[in-house]
């Protein structure tokens, strides 16, 4: 039997920034979809509360779009996780534009 000798020794590792945008992403999207279902729920009665929720999805989209960015200069690691965040970032920055939008303009 044949030994596989492909072996690739390195010194990357994924980036705990790059990891932490896509957690962010992931929140961010998450708290939209569960913000979403709530109000559906509730017929559309919604308080203050979601918009806060809004509030704080753009926040952590922006800041987690600013990790992604940021860890993706770095030329010592991997960057799937700053790729997926700065992805996952990029929906949930573009859903809660949207929904801003739809809501000024009555879509």
């Amino acid at each position: 039997m044949k030994a596989n000798k492909n072996y690739k020794f390195t010194n990357k590792a994924h980036g705990k920034w790059g990891i932490m945008s896509t957690i962010l992403g992931l929140i961010s999207i998450g708290s939209f979809f569960m913000a979403i279902y709530d109000s559906f729920q509730i017929k559309g009665e919604a308080g203050a509360n979601y918009g806060l929720v809004g509030v704080w999805i753009f926040l952590f989209a922006s800041i987690g779009l600013g990790l992604g960015l940021w860890t993706r200069t770095d030329q010592d690691g991997y960057h799937l996780f700053p790729y997926l965040g700065i992805v996952l970032n990029l929906v949930a920055l573009f859903m809660i534009s949207f929904i801003l939008y739809a809501g000024a303009y009555g879509l």
